[in-house]
């Protein structure tokens, strides 16, 4: 690896959210029985005609803006033509020769911390192609047209990435975008977030690329780094072997963790692209424009800047713009507490550990928001323990409780230290080997009779000024 540098491109294929297909009024739903929705239109029967579909270009158009892209005015689609059984016009609706969009970029953050900017080359939008299904056992191929006809676009980047991690970090990156947008769901198992992965090698410092391999149709974060690993070293032993990279297109074996040639690298030409007659140019962009951004969210990376300026760590502003309606509801939350950080220790560790536990969506979630505010304060300000605080927040869960009526009823934390000091004298008298042991010099068990205490309090004494009381109390005893 010292001696060669990695050269990565990749092109993600988005599924687009819209109600029906690209070019015909068919659902563009997943999991439902194979060929349900079908039609003369995207069967490719003899006589019919395509009519885009306009909520696919306005989506494509947000994808566009988030990044940093440049709408070409007049577009215009093609055909590409191609012969395989989940295809059976015989050629696929794309872009070709004028997309809808180019020349933007996306910035990923590092491991290590810095930024780096990845080029995008071109957006374009098009239609999926069939489901070729090989069954176990079974002699015939079949195939589900269900997904024919799905609009997606493709988004190509520049050849800027230079690492299997940095690959991966771009992917989770667009993802997090696009579903923000609403553009895709980003479901990888379903197939509506996918990806090519162009790999070459050369040597360090060398100012021409190698050849690629382009590896197909990769499903998750984890499959794509290790088709790259794979990839790269397969590469740089041919080559150290005397060999020669042929240009070609791989597939990646999931379960053997290897790439397998699939078939020669196919080139423009080999396509016969060809303007697309039955469909007119797009030329209204600056209307659909408009209508793309309508309602634009923050997106992640400004969302993760907005939680750092609250003063909250990188991980937790990761973690909090993860998720567009969580994000957002975060927002509307820490405008109530008082600390932004003990906020977002309960959003993180309560109420999304609640949510995952119970599999349910921020929508489902019990408790109001402003009695959540309520309790993080009252624990925040010491008013109540945190431990009591997430008894109240179990019982506000499974009882519908108000944290407002549970602070009333006696819930409130105990801060007369006059009071919790007579407390300590008696639980220091109360156990006289443990006290004998902490006046010999283990002063770790003071934590022993600060739980004491808290057991005699029901959980109510003030956490932040008992250690200093019981040890004054066990202090008292030497004499």
């Amino acid at each position: 690896m010292k001696d060669y540098e990695v050269v990565i491109g990749l092109e993600v294929h988005a599924q687009l959210r819209t109600a029906t297909k690209m070019f015909c009024t068919c659902k563009a739903d997943y999991g439902d029985l194979p060929n349900r929705h079908t039609c003369p239109v995207c069967l490719g029967m003899p006589g019919t005609l395509p009519v885009v579909n306009r909520q696919a270009v306005v989506l494509a158009l947000r994808a566009a803006r988030a990044l940093d892209c440049k709408v070409n005015p007049h577009s215009c689609f093609d055909r590409k033509n191609y012969f395989y059984p989940d295809l059976p016009k015989g050629y696929q609706i794309t872009q070709f020769r004028k997309p809808i969009c180019e020349h933007g970029h996306l910035t990923i953050a590092l491991a290590n911390g810095d930024d780096k900017r990845v080029g995008i080359t071109r957006i374009h939008m098009e239609e999926d192609a069939g489901k070729d299904l090989h069954l176990e056992g079974l002699p015939e191929s079949f195939v589900d047209f269900n997904r024919c006809g799905v609009p997606l676009i493709e988004i190509v980047s520049e050849p800027d990435l230079r690492s299997a991690d940095e690959a991966v970090a771009y992917l989770k990156e667009l993802r997090n975008i696009l579903r923000f947008l609403d553009v895709c769901d980003g479901n990888m198992d379903e197939g509506s977030f996918r990806c090519d992965a162009n790999v070459s090698v050369m040597p360090r410092g060398s100012a021409t690329y190698g050849t690629r391999a382009e590896v197909k149709n990769v499903n998750s974060f984890r499959f794509v780094a290790k088709a790259i690993e794979y990839e790269v070293k397969r590469q740089i032993d041919l080559l150290e072997a005397g060999g020669k990279v042929v240009q070609e297109t791989r597939l990646f074996d999931s379960r053997e963790g290897v790439t397998r040639s699939m078939r020669g690298k196919e080139e423009a030409h080999d396509y016969r692209y060809f303007p697309e007659p039955d469909l007119l140019d797009l030329t209204d962009i600056d209307v659909l424009q408009a209508e793309a951004h309508q309602d634009f969210p923050l997106l992640p990376a400004q969302l993760r800047a907005r939680f750092r300026e609250l003063g909250l760590p990188p991980y937790d502003a990761e973690v909090l713009s993860a998720d567009k309606d969580i994000a957002r509801w975060f927002l509307d939350l820490v405008t109530q507490v008082k600390n932004p950080k003990a906020a977002s220790n309960w959003v993180m560790t309560e109420v999304l550990g609640y949510l995952n536990r119970e599999k349910k969506t921020l929508g489902e979630f019990p408790v109001p928001q402003a009695e959540l505010a309520l309790l993080i304060n009252a624990a925040d300000q010491g008013r109540v323990s945190v431990t009591r605080a997430k008894e109240f927040f179990g019982r506000m869960l499974a009882e519908g409780l108000a944290a407002s009526k549970l602070l009333d009823e006696g819930g409130a934390q105990v801060d007369d230290q006059d009071a919790l000091l007579t407390v300590c004298r008696a639980v220091a008298s109360e156990f006289p080997d443990e006290l004998g042991r902490y006046l010999g010099g283990k002063e770790g068990l003071v934590a022993f009779f600060v739980g004491q205490v808290m057991k005699r309090t029901q959980g109510k004494a003030n956490p932040r000024v008992l250690p200093t009381l019981m040890k004054q109390a066990l202090e008292e005893k030497r004499a």
